[in-house]
C-alpha cells in the first residue's frame, strides 16, 4: 500500500535518503565491545600476574580517558559519546602499553593527552589522523624515560622483575643505556657488544607465549593477544591485510637480518599493535591494497629502527609514522569510479 504524504504516492519504504546507502550489520559500540572482549584475556592475565599495580594501571587509564572526553563534551555543550566505548579501549590500549608499576600521574597524563590531544581536539571519533592510545604512549615515553625504565616501589629501591629491575648484561658496557622490554634490550646488547647471537633467542619462546613478566602489560601473553586477533579476524572486525603484512614483515626483515623471526614478532608491541592498534578503522586506509602496504610499512619500520636505531621497541612511532601516510596510501590505491574514461589526449590542429 503506498503512503499518501510521500511525493507521487511512493511508498515509505522505498524514499531514498541521502548516501551513504550501504549499512554495516554492527554499529561503533559493538564493534568497540568485540575489541574490548578481545583484549580481556589479556589484560586478565597481566592482571592475575602483576596483581595491585596493573589493577592500578588499567584504571587509571581507562579512567582518564573516559573522563577526559566526557568533560570535553560537557565544556564545549556537545552530545556525549562515551557511550561508544571508543575512550575505553584507548584507555585499555593505553594501559597495555606501559610498564605496570607507571606512576598513576603519568598514566593519568597519557590518558588526557590521547583523548584530549590526539582524539576531540581533531573533532572526535572518526576525525584524528593519528592513534589516540599511541599518542599519549609516546607523549608519556619521551617525557618521562627515566621513570618509565626504572620504575621503583615506595621504598625507593627497585622491585622485582623486567623492567623493574636494572639490566645486568655484559655486553651494555657499550651502550648509553638500555630501555624496552627487557628481552629485546638484552638481545640487542648482545647483539651490538658481541656482533651475533649468544643469546639463546628460541628458549624465549615459551614465556612470551604464556606468561612473560618483563616489559609493558600487554607483553604478559604473546599467546592471548593472538587468540583476542584471531576472534577480530574470524568476527570479521579486522582486515586480515594489515596484521598479515605488519608480522610477515617483521618476520622476513628479521631473517634477512640473521636474527631469529619468531623471537622478534613474540617480544615487545609487535602482536599488540598489529592485531589492535595498525587495525584502526580511522588511522589506517580503506583501500584493501593499502591496507597490505600499510601493515608491511609498519613493519619495515618497525623491525629496521629495532636493529639499527638506539631503541628495540619502537612500535609506536612505527604505527604513528605510517598512520600519517595513511591519506597518501589511500590516494595511490583508491580505484577507478565505475564509468571512468581516461580523458583524451590533446591533438595539435595541423599547422
Amino acid at each position: 500500500m503506498s503512503d499518501r504524504s510521500s511525493p507521487a504516492g511512493v511508498a515509505a519504504s522505498h524514499v531514498v535518503g541521502p548516501a551513504p546507502h550501504i549499512a554495516a550489520p554492527l554499529s561503533c559500540r559493538h564493534i568497540m565491545l568485540w575489541v574490548i572482549a578481545a583484549l580481556a584475556p589479556a589484560a586478565l592475565w597481566a592482571i592475575g600476574n602483576m596483581g595491585a599495580p596493573a589493577i592500578v594501571t588499567f584504571g587509571v587509564g581507562i579512567g582518564s580517558c573516559v573522563l577526559t572526553e566526557f568533560a570535553w563534551n560537557a565544556l564545549l555543550k556537545r552530545t556525549q559519546t562515551i557511550g561508544d566505548m571508543s575512550a575505553v579501549v584507548t584507555g585499555m590500549l593505553l594501559a597495555m602499553s606501559v610498564p605496570p608499576r607507571t606512576p598513576w600521574w603519568i598514566c593519568m597524563v597519557g590518558g588526557i593527552v590521547a583523548i584530549g590531544l590526539a582524539k576531540m581536539l581533531f573533532g572526535g571519533l572518526g576525525f584524528n589522523l593519528f592513534n589516540p592510545a599511541l599518542v599519549g604512549r609516546a607523549i608519556v615515553m619521551m617525557s618521562w624515560l627515566g621513570v618509565m625504565s626504572e620504575i621503583k616501589t615506595p621504598a625507593g629501591v627497585p622491585a622485582p622483575g623486567g623492567w623493574f629491575a636494572a639490566l645486568s648484561v655484559p655486553a651494555s658496557g657499550k651502550l648509553d643505556a638500555i630501555n624496552g622490554a627487557t628481552r629485546l634490550a638484552i638481545a640487542a646488547a648482545d647483539r651490538a657488544g658481541n656482533g651475533g647471537y649468544a643469546y639463546d633467542l628460541a628458549k624465549q619462546y615459551g614465556p612470551l607465549l604464556l606468561r612473560n613478566l618483563e616489559g609493558s602489560l600487554g607483553e604478559v601473553s604473546a599467546g592471548l593477544l593472538i587468540l583476542g586477533g584471531l576472534v577480530l579476524l574470524a568476527r570479521g572486525i579486522i582486515d586480515w591485510r594489515i596484521p598479515v603484512g605488519y608480522i610477515g614483515s617483521v618476520a622476513a626483515l628479521s631473517w634477512a637480518f640473521g636474527s631469529d623471526p619468531i623471537f622478534n614478532v613474540l617480544a615487545g608491541g609487535v602482536l599488540l599493535g598489529a592485531f589492535f592498534m595498525a587495525t584502526d578503522y580511522v588511522t589506517s586506509p580503506i583501500t584493501r591494497n593499502g591496507r597490505l602496504v600499510f601493515g608491511i610499512g609498519c613493519g619495515v619500520f618497525n623491525i629496521v629502527t629495532r636493529f639499527f636505531g638506539p631503541m628495540p621497541e619502537t612500535t609506536t612511532f612505527a604505527i604513528l609514522f605510517m598512520n600519517g601516510l595513511a591519506p597518501l596510501i589511500d590516494r595511490m590505491f583508491m580505484p577507478k569510479p565505475f564509468g571512468y574514461l581516461r580523458p583524451a589526449k590533446a591533438v595539435k590542429a595541423d599547422a
